[in-house]
Parts: C-alpha cells; sequence; structure tokens
C-alpha cells in the first residue's frame, strides 16, 4: 500500500481541471485536456500519466518548464485496437452489416453477398509500425495476409528481417494496398498525412481502416473519393468527436455506402483498461519509491551537462553543501547529481553533472575543504 489518497471526477473538463489541481501531487487523465493555465496553477504537481498513449492533451513543454513529468501508457491497448481493426476489415470484406440488415429485413439474399474477396493472400497496407501496428501485422498474417509496412523508422534492410514489403512512400503502400490501414501518432508531421494523393492511389474497392486520429486523413479528400472508388471505409475516430460517454453525433462517413463507424470504441475493452490501470500503479508506485519514472516523455534522452565533477568525499553534514555553493559561484550550473555511499558510510563519491568546465580556482577552493578527498574533472564523451 501506498498511502495515496485517489480522488475521481469524470465531470472534469480543460476550464475546469486547473480548480480541482489545488493540494494534488499526481493527476491522471485519459481524455481531458490538461492546459498550460491548469499546470501553472497547480503548486504541488508532481507528475501527470497519461491513461493512453499519446500526450497530445497534456501541455508537455508546460510541464517540463515547472519541472512536472509526464508520462502514458504505451501499447498496453494495442491488442484491443488491433482486433477492431481486424474486425472491420472483416466486416467490410464480407459486408456482413448489410448482410444483416436485409436478413433483419426478412430478405434471403444469399447471392447478393457469396461473392466477397476473402482475405486469404490478400495485401494489407499498414502506415506506421509502433505497438498496434505490429498487434495489426500478427493477425493478419494469422489470416494468410500479405503484409506491406511505411514507416519512418522502416528501411527496406529492417524490412527484410521482419519480413514484410517495405513502401517507400504511403503513395507505393496505398497503391499495393487491398487493405490500408494507418497507426500512426498525430503531430505536426503527420497531420494530413493521409492525402489526396495517398487516397487518389488505392486500388479500386479498397478497404480503408482509421482506428487512430481523424487529423490524419484528408476526411473531405476522403468522402469525395469512396465512392468513386468504391472504396470501404471503417472509421473508429472523427473530427470534432463528442468527450463524453454520449451525445448526439453526425458524421459524413457513416452515410458512405457500405461504411462502418464505431464510436471512439478500439481500445476499450474491459481488458484493455486493466492494462492501462496496471501501468497506472506502476508508474505511480515507481514514482513514489524508486529514482526512475517509467514512460515519461519529458526528460531529456540526452544530458546537456558537457562535463562532470567526480567529488570523493568524507560522509559529513555539510560537505556536499560546500561544494555547490562554490560551483554557484563560479556560474557552474548543475544538471544532473548522482551519489553513492560506500561500507562504513565514511565516504561518498558524488558525480556532478555540471554545464561547463569549473576553472582551476574553482576545483583549488573545493579541494580546500577538510572533508575533500578528491576531485577530478571528466569530459562527458569520455565517460562511454
Amino acid at each position: 500500500m501506498l498511502g495515496v489518497e485517489i480522488a475521481s471526477d469524470p465531470s472534469l473538463t480543460k476550464d475546469t481541471l486547473g480548480s480541482a489541481l489545488g493540494g494534488v501531487g499526481i493527476l491522471v487523465v485519459r481524455g481531458t485536456e490538461v492546459t498550460r493555465e491548469a499546470i501553472q496553477g497547480a503548486r504541488e504537481l508532481n507528475l501527470i500519466v497519461r491513461a493512453g498513449s499519446g500526450t497530445g492533451n497534456i501541455d508537455v513543454e508546460a510541464a517540463s518548464e515547472r519541472g512536472i513529468y509526464v508520462a502514458n501508457c504505451p501499447g498496453r491497448n494495442a491488442a484491443s485496437v488491433a482486433e477492431l481493426v481486424m474486425g472491420l476489415v472483416i466486416a467490410l470484406d464480407r459486408r456482413i452489416l448489410e448482410a444483416n440488415a436485409d436478413m433483419d429485413a426478412g430478405r434471403w439474399e444469399r447471392g447478393k453477398y457469396s461473392g466477397e474477396w476473402g482475405l486469404t493472400a490478400r495485401h494489407i497496407g499498414i502506415v506506421g509500425l509502433g505497438a498496434v501496428g505490429r498487434e495489426v501485422l500478427t493477425r493478419a498474417r494469422a489470416f494468410g495476409m500479405k503484409p506491406h509496412v511505411f514507416s519512418r523508422a522502416m528501411s527496406a534492410a529492417k524490412a527484410q528481417k521482419l519480413e514484410v514489403a517495405y513502401a517507400p512512400t504511403l503513395e507505393r503502400l496505398a497503391s499495393v494496398s487491398d487493405v490500408f490501414t494507418v497507426h500512426l501518432p498525430l503531430g505536426a508531421q503527420t497531420t494530413g498525412i493521409i492525402s489526396r494523393h495517398v487516397l487518389e492511389s488505392l486500388p479500386q474497392g479498397a478497404i480503408v481502416i482509421n482506428t487512430a486520429r481523424a487529423d490524419l486523413f484528408d476526411i473531405p479528400a476522403l468522402l469525395e473519393l469512396a465512392p468513386k472508388k468504391g472504396l470501404r471505409v471503417g472509421f473508429d475516430v472523427f473530427p470534432d468527436e463528442p468527450r463524453i460517454g454520449s451525445a448526439d453525433f453526425h458524421t459524413e462517413l457513416a452515410k458512405l455506402p457500405g461504411s462502418i463507424c464505431t464510436p471512439r470504441i478500439a481500445g476499450s475493452t474491459k481488458q484493455a483498461h486493466r492494462a492501462i490501470a496496471e501501468d497506472i500503479a506502476r508508474v505511480v508506485r515507481c514514482f513514489l519509491t524508486e529514482e526512475d519514472v517509467p514512460n515519461v516523455v519529458n526528460v531529456c534522452a540526452a544530458s546537456p551537462a558537457r562535463y562532470v565533477v567526480v567529488l570523493r568525499q568524507l560522509d559529513k553534514v555539510g560537505a556536499l553543501a560546500n561544494t555547490l555553493a562554490v560551483l554557484k559561484r563560479h556560474g557552474i550550473n548543475i544538471e544532473e547529481i548522482s551519489n553513492t555511499v560506500f561500507d562504513g558510510a565514511k565516504a561518498t563519491c558524488t558525480k556532478l553533472r555540471v554545464s561547463g568546465r569549473p576553472s582551476d580556482a574553482c576545483l583549488k577552493e573545493i579541494t580546500a575543504f577538510q572533508e575533500t578527498l578528491h576531485v577530478d574533472v571528466v569530459p562527458m564523451p569520455l565517460l562511454a
């Protein structure tokens, strides 16, 4: 037990969240927007956890400026998303909903629905090979499909190792895809990435799936081209979709012939919710009991420090404080500190990763302290 007091309020919005953060040290959110104003007013806030993979609803820059960790739960609902992708693919390929509608209306239309392609040996184009893309790839192979992949992290050599066909461009991927499914995060480089040119490259009658983000697609172009090219569209994400569980909502995508639209349920299964909850608990536990924060997204991958001051001292009160005061007087900024205490607690070794090389005068002051055993300066590249 961590002794954490939990308060839950799903009714909070981006406008009301800030007023509820007084005294809150850890914030867990799903889709609620966490604005700069809310973060700046939350004096006690130390950690924000996104209950999902993306952090686009959190002002990560504002959190970083205030030294607040931002973490997420990547890939924990990937299997659930991939399951819906394959469900949409099968339903669109076999026209299951249309066949059911005819049966419900009392019509037996076996001839109408008995000439569909099926999935075996069909070509599936996967855009993005992150956690969801990999899960889709696994399931597509189980259906005997031939996978093609586009990813900025992919190369022909990597594709060969994965035994997938490599597409150097989205247009090329689209041109060979009987099924075209998109699994990218939304950002400045990916907004509108599935453009008119990409959609025009799709074969006649291709299946198009989007369970990622609506803004990845040129929606007007899709609405125009889908009827002309006979595209079968399966969407789980939409522009301006409601942020609540139940509401009136209308989308032109649902009016496309043979389309299937679902209300953002791809990652929302009981299994996925449990997996995300377990990951949230792991992140919080590590934050409270260990030095590292799992899945943190706003900590420098490479330290801005250029030198390390390696300081061996007697383990006495004020010894390290004296050294820090000297570095401050000489204008040396400390980026990171790690400290090791040796057996018997008589001596320590402290590594101070600093912004610049301390002068000889600075080092002489540090060496002059009675508690100092040795001091050395090591350039960062030599530490590898």
